[in-house]
């Protein structure tokens, strides 16, 4: 398992990176098809993006990986993770180091390239057990969602319909923590335009837009201010240009948490009041762009019966476990949104995600596997029926 999650981890795979997704891909290709089934690659829509002109550009994505087996069994389990990373091409951090005592450090090696191993080599336990056929599963590897999934997040709802459990390998925390819920997460463009002057012979025929942004930006804060359910971060600020010009284009990128979807009905009124406003000065045009790809993942009923199920697994096989809340957003929102009861945390134990220092614990790796192993096995041969397999028998 070391052996390939280096491998996997020395490809690059930055999100926007095709040729390395594409060579990617193909390790991936190669490392899964010892499980057999029906694997085929999935086309992703172009994302949108919003150029530092204003403009909108779509920009084509990589592919997605989808591996089906038995789908005509009585349980349907779907299991996925992702095979971009946030390291671009030109990235400094692109390569792992020698495992050092308990540590293997390297790009991705936690999130995600250390989950996919731990979901390759769960699957190739199942499927040398004798209560296989009983279980059929469903894999979705995909390569966007370090950016939010705007391409395969129809796949993912796609498949939560027709499973009955899901199960996705983001990585643990380093003290093997498993989590919980986790906040939806919503990223907004903003572009206002003005009318650029001279600064000093005619500037009253300008319209400023860093200053109308500005406006936006203090009015937004105020308006999320003290709500404890919703975190506001502007990311990104753009415009403007020689000192002696009114600025006639100003831009700016903001993310928003949640906890819950009136949190988010809230906000989406709150921005649309708030850009009507700026819209409606003299001169000033607003347009905002976005919204919230990956809705609060709550917990239900039948979520909170996977999580005992998962807990007696690792009670049985000596693993301490706990669980805890995320203000980090993953594909099970997706999942979860769609209806289907999902833990989302299976990978590794890993820390310093999306830094330099990544790294994963090495001997996480057989454990977490091991934990994926027996659930599996458990849904399989009975032992865990599913409510939703329960509803349709």
């Amino acid at each position: 398992m070391i052996d390939l999650v280096r491998q996997w981890a020395d490809q690059n795979s930055g999100s926007r990176n095709l040729p390395g997704l594409e060579q990617m891909l193909a390790l991936l290709q190669t490392g899964f098809a010892v499980l057999g089934g029906t694997m085929e690659t999935k086309e992703l829509p172009p994302e949108t993006l919003v150029t530092p002109e204003g403009t909108l550009r779509r920009m084509p994505l990589g592919k997605a990986l989808r591996i089906r087996k038995r789908p005509e069994a009585p349980v349907k389990v779907f299991l996925g993770i992702h095979y971009d990373t946030v390291y671009a091409a030109d990235h400094a951090f692109q390569r792992c180091e020698p495992p050092d005592e308990n540590r293997l450090r390297g790009p991705g090696v936690a999130d995600a390239k250390g989950g996919l191993a731990v979901m390759l080599k769960a699957l190739e336990a199942l499927e040398a057990s004798p209560w296989k056929e009983n279980l059929g599963w469903e894999v979705l590897i995909n390569p966007d969602e370090e950016i939010g999934s705007p391409g395969s997040a129809h796949l993912l709802a796609e498949a939560a319909r027709r499973n009955d459990v899901g199960l996705v390998f983001e990585p643990a925390f380093a003290d093997g923590s498993l989590v919980r819920a986790r906040k939806g997460s919503g990223n907004f463009h903003v572009v206002i335009r003005g009318r650029a002057a001279h600064a000093g012979r005619d500037p009253e025929s300008g319209r400023n837009a860093i200053n109308a942004l500005a406006q936006f930006i203090v009015d937004l804060n105020a308006l999320f201010a003290g709500e404890t359910g919703i975190i506001l971060n502007v990311a990104n600020v753009k415009g403007g240009g020689p000192a002696n010009m009114v600025p006639d284009l100003a831009l700016c990128t903001f993310n928003v948490r949640v906890e819950a979807a009136d949190d988010q009905r809230k906000v989406l009124a709150g921005v649309a009041a708030l850009t009507a406003k700026i819209d409606a000065l003299d001169g000033i045009f607003m347009e905002t762009y976005g919204g919230f790809g990956r809705p609060p993942k709550l917990l239900d009923d039948r979520t909170v019966a996977l999580f005992e199920h998962v807990a007696q697994c690792a009670q049985e096989l000596g693993i301490p476990i706990k669980w805890v809340d995320s203000g980090g957003a993953s594909d099970g929102n997706i999942l979860s949104a769609a209806g289907l009861p999902t833990i989302d945390s299976l990978g590794v134990r890993g820390a310093h995600l999306h830094s330099p220092e990544e790294y994963l614990k090495v001997d996480s790796l057989t454990e977490r596997a091991k934990l994926t192993a027996l659930l599996l096995m458990k849904h399989a041969s009975g032992e865990i029926r599913p409510a939703d397999a329960a509803r349709r028998g």
